[in-house]
């Protein structure tokens, strides 16, 4: 593993990961364990779909002093057929239960494959974003080919404060988004990745702006790309920025811890 180590094992957040997910089934007990092995010790568990729910609680339940719940519906979720019936229940879950969630998330824009429902996307994230803001919980943002779009919504909402999760974009993109509010960006294996281009990024988000995530079981970095990703993987994310700052990975979890209990209060 990259990356100057310096004294103890640090402890790192994952801000988000889905161990829940049905590629976890055979042997989640022991995901968890590794990753509290690994100095994993707080995950934040962000929900996909209305069908994500159970798992997700259930999850949450067996490891209450390690994870966090935020709640939404993921725009690759998004049903033509009934996107209305399916956010309703979303919506309704964070009302019933808002105590249990640190953040309404995962939710935002991805027309990467297809662009026909963008306005229906713009409905469903903006809908969401509402109620975040009525509740001044933060957003976990999924922004894929869809940058414009999402923060076109997100200028009428200027006191919350968001995580632009799974962050792959440019200094330019960096620059748009602090235009727009006092926002993260989660950055996980993907920097690891040769052609990412996040080492010309990474410094112009600065180590305080930094979220550290897996977005587990996608996205294992190098040197384990290829393999499903579990939060015990965190820290190869953690050395790749230390690299790319000049800074250690300790400093590294450190700052990033603190920036996550900032944000998610966890």
């Amino acid at each position: 593993m990259d990356g100057r180590q310096d004294g103890a094992m640090p402890h790192f957040t994952d801000t988000h990961t889905h161990p829940y997910v049905p590629e976890f089934d055979a042997d989640r007990a022991e995901v968890m364990q590794r990753a509290l092995d690994a100095g994993v010790t707080r995950m934040i568990l962000p929900n996909i779909s209305v069908d994500s729910v159970a798992a997700m609680r259930a999850l949450a339940a067996q490891w209450p002093d390690n994870t966090r719940m935020a709640m939404g519906l993921h725009p690759e979720e998004f049903d033509a057929t009934n996107w209305q019936a399916r956010l309703q229940d979303v919506l309704d879950e964070l009302r019933r239960h808002s105590g249990d969630y640190i953040a309404v998330g995962e939710i935002g824009i991805d027309l990467y494959w297809d662009a026909t429902y963008e306005r229906e996307q713009m409905i469903v994230f903006e809908q969401q974003l509402q109620l975040a803001d009525a509740t001044a919980l933060p957003v976990i943002i999924h922004c894929r080919k869809g940058l414009p779009q999402v923060l076109e919504v997100l200028e009428r909402f200027p006191a919350l404060r968001c995580d632009f999760h799974c962050f792959g974009g440019t200094v330019d993109d960096v620059r748009a988004i602090r235009r727009r509010g006092d926002h993260y960006f989660g950055i996980n294996g993907i920097v690891t990745f040769k052609n990412s281009g996040l080492a010309d990024v990474i410094p112009e988000i600065g180590l305080d702006r930094i979220l550290l995530e897996t977005d587990a079981p996608y996205l294992a970095p190098v040197p384990l790309r290829g393999r499903r990703n579990e939060p015990s993987y965190l820290p190869y994310v953690a050395a790749k920025i230390a690299d790319i700052l000049g800074t250690t990975t300790s400093a590294v979890a450190e700052t990033t811890a603190r920036n996550s209990v900032d944000l998610f209060k966890f």
